[in-house]
């Protein structure tokens, strides 16, 4: 299961970009990955193992702003389409460079998360 965190925070005040600070902070000290800068990810095992940073998350939440979870599983993460400008980036060829450069960026990001799920799969499995 994906964790999708986006969120809309004030950031007009000092203060109101001292709490968007903190809540990105958060997010990243808790294993989440930054797509975009309102939108981080994080993989779990499933939707159980999701319930404890629903509850985190709402603990952390600024005062002031939007925020969303979103949760889907693997195969609806694997099927998201993405452009970079105005050309559709497509999955199925390598050989694209948009697709190249945007997968390398994509695995850059990805890769703490990954690393995640490895450690995980190993601790329940080993």
């Amino acid at each position: 299961m994906w964790m999708i965190v986006l969120f809309d925070l004030p950031v007009i005040e000092k203060t109101e970009r001292k709490e968007a600070t903190k809540f990105r902070n958060f997010l990243l000290d808790n294993g989440f990955g930054m797509i975009q800068y309102s939108i981080y990810t994080k993989l779990f095992s499933g939707k159980d193992s999701c319930e404890k940073y629903y509850k985190l998350i709402q603990q952390n939440l600024p005062s002031e702003g939007k925020v969303d979870i979103i949760t889907i599983t693997d195969k609806q993460y694997g099927n998201i389409i993405s452009y970079q400008s105005t050309e559709k980036v497509e999955k199925n060829n390598l050989n694209n460079s948009v697709y190249s450069n945007f997968l390398l960026k994509k695995i850059r990001l990805m890769l703490p998360i990954s690393l995640y799920f490895i450690e995980l799969h190993q601790t329940y499995y080993n």
